[in-house]
């Protein structure tokens, strides 16, 4: 569309399939008519206690303006082209024929319309008097014109490709009933676990990337929802929800059960059917809602072989030599994440700093390092990127890769690439950092590049400097693992300096609303002190406080295995006010506090004897420590 070349789009498109039809599930949903809008666009007509009528213009009736007891309607055809009645009726002392085809209703059928007032003569012709109040609402159909700019008047966009949440509902309400499973695998910021918790449906969303995770999770930690009255409580919404009709003090139907006035329930002297609206199930005004219980957790993927060469638009172009591309048939996962490396040799570690690597190969007789490089300040790739422009040679960018034979000036590092499918162990680590230390190799740094670590491991690393050279954990985007994905992506998206969550544990006084015996249990509160990250340009160590990050979360009794979240903290964001405004009455200033703060609430010791704190960084980077409590 840029420059006129193309049509603008007007519209999206929802593709729904099913495997088999037989099982499909469909529920007609339902939306409110509006005058002169969608489903009240032909009702032009107002018909006053006398029986006459006239335009709705001249009653101003859109602005409510009608008298007292006129009802605003549109005539619509009588007739059908199916077999039906041909006979005469009498209308107003003329006789009138369906030609050219059939009467709807039976004989019997048009004099109790006739009688009930529902006949009216258009020009030459019969029609059916059809009021705006037989149904106030119209059924959607597979063109949706209500939901243009739906986003920015309900949703605050957190994620860009965010899809509004009414246009997630809708589906879900049309295709799934209370208490069915819903899966979305392109979790985004967790619009359809979002909507799922809040129609009573069960949910499975996935990524592939640690940022949209972590948006959801912060959404579905703080969202509240309305609590719906349950038809079988001992089910849950599996057992369905319960709807009423209701009508409000101007006679209009705001319940989730609606009268639905036919031309046929008319001329057969029966009661009206009725339509349930699915998205409007009772509520229990005293009862605020939250997210109920969810897992996150995480797989690494099956590695994917890279291409030969760069894709199109990836930023990349021939400069990386054919002999350090990586090929389609290489197994050897060392040599693929040096061809990743290679690739992409930047690393950003904060504030702006980066690290740049050249030189990148396997090392000689190694016996657990994986690789070694030189690195290079920024100071110094800006000097070679300048004598590479100076010698009319291809300038270096951000995305290509810094690959010198030599590079003067430049220290040597070592590395190490931890496995695929598990996370680093403190026995690897120790391992690679004893050998890394080792004189005759002369490198000044170990730089541990994995996609989980061990706990311990990183404790190590952290005080690695003590024992022998200085080591940095790199965190390696999980997308390494999937080679279309990796092709798209800056190098400032593939690895990640990442620090280690500063903790505090201390031994506090019971709270005042602990119970009986509990209260002589030792209670124990945490405070994030912040995280310190290694800048291995420096030397030094960046800190950043405890308030200064995005989510904090807590487990009271970490098993080593499984991390369970008690108690999440959200200090940068504003994420817990609307929760608060909604359980105002029921909470004090102060558990606000210490949710938006660094500082956790008290708890009691677990069985087994550890906490761990995982901090999410900017980058949706999850960092945990770990701490055992010794009583």
């Amino acid at each position: 569309t840029e420059g006129g070349v193309r049509l603008t789009s007007q519209a999206d498109y929802l593709l729904w399939y099913a495997k088999d039809t037989s099982r499909m599930k469909f529920r007609a949903l339902f939306t409110a008519k509006e005058l002169g809008g969608d489903g009240g666009s032909k009702y032009r007509s107002v018909e006053l206690l006398n029986g006459t009528t006239a335009p709705l213009g001249d009653f101003d009736g859109e602005s409510g303006t009608l008298p007292d007891g006129a009802r605003i309607f549109r005539l619509d055809t009588i007739t059908s082209q199916r077999p039906g009645g041909r006979y005469t009726v009498k209308f107003e002392g003329k006789d009138f024929r369906p030609e050219p085809g059939y009467w709807k209703p039976s004989e019997a059928g048009f004099k109790n319309l006739i009688a009930a007032r529902r006949i009216a003569l258009e020009g030459r012709r019969l029609s059916y008097k059809r009021y705006f109040d037989d149904f106030p609402v119209y059924r959607i159909t597979n063109v949706w014109n209500d939901l243009s700019g739906i986003q920015s008047r309900t949703d605050s966009k957190v994620y860009s490709v965010q899809t509004p949440t009414k246009v997630i509902e809708r589906c879900m309400l049309m295709t799934t009933d209370p208490g069915d499973l819903v899966l979305d695998p392109n979790c985004g910021s967790g619009s359809t676990a979002y909507v799922a918790e809040q129609s009573g449906r069960r949910w499975i969303t996935m990524d592939t990337s640690r940022v949209p995770l972590a948006l959801a999770r912060q959404r579905l930690l703080t969202a509240t929802f309305a609590f719906h009255e349950l038809k079988d409580p001992a089910r849950g919404p599996a057992g369905g929800f319960v709807y009423k009709r209701k009508q409000n003090n101007k006679g209009e139907e705001v319940g989730g059960i609606v009268p639905h006035i036919t031309l046929k329930s008319i001329a057969n002297n029966e009661p009206p059917d009725y339509e349930v609206l699915v998205d409007r199930p009772e509520q229990q005004k005293n009862i605020t809602r939250v997210t109920g219980r969810f897992v996150v957790e995480a797989t690494i993927p099956t590695p994917q072989r890279m291409d030969d060469g760069p894709s199109a638009g990836s930023g990349r172009t021939d400069s990386v030599p054919e002999s350090e591309r990586i090929s389609p048939a290489e197994d050897d996962w060392t040599a693929r994440m040096i061809g990743i490396l290679r690739a992409s040799p930047l690393l950003h570690v904060g504030g702006g700093r980066t690290v740049k690597f050249a030189s990148i190969r396997e090392p000689a007789q190694a016996l657990t390092l994986s690789a070694e490089a030189v690195a290079l300040s920024d100071s110094l790739a800006d000097e070679m990127r300048a004598t590479r422009i100076a010698n009319g040679e291809l300038p270096l960018t951000g995305d290509l890769a810094v690959n010198e034979p030599t590079a003067s000036g430049g220290k040597p590092v070592a590395i190490l690439f931890g496995p695929e499918n598990s996370a680093l162990t403190e026995s690897t680590v120790r391992a690679a950092h004893d050998e890394a230390s080792m004189k005759s190799r002369g490198y000044s740094h170990l730089y541990v590049i994995g996609f989980a670590i061990d706990p311990r491991a990183r404790e190590y690393l952290e005080h690695a400097a003590q024992l022998g050279v200085a080591a940095t954990y790199v965190q390696a985007t999980p997308d390494v693992l999937m080679g279309d994905l990796l092709k798209n992506m800056r190098s400032s998206q593939i690895f990640s300096v990442c620090g280690l969550p500063d903790v505090a544990l201390e031994k506090v006084a019971a709270p005042d609303d602990a119970a009986g015996a509990a209260k002589d249990f030792p209670y124990y509160s945490v405070r994030l002190d912040g995280l310190d990250v290694f800048d291995p340009a420096t030397q030094e160590v960046d800190h950043r406080s405890g308030n200064d990050v995005p989510c904090w979360l807590l487990d009271t009794d970490y098993n080593g295995m499984v991390f369970h979240v008690n108690q999440a903290f959200f200090p940068r964001t504003a994420a817990w006010d609307n929760l608060k405004r909604s359980l105002k009455a029921e909470f004090d200033e102060g558990v606000w506090a210490h949710l938006s703060g660094n500082i956790s609430a008290p708890f009691t010791l677990g069985r087994h004897g550890k906490i761990a704190v995982k901090v999410i960084d900017d980058r949706g980077n999850e960092l945990m420590v770990v701490k055992e409590i010794k009583v």
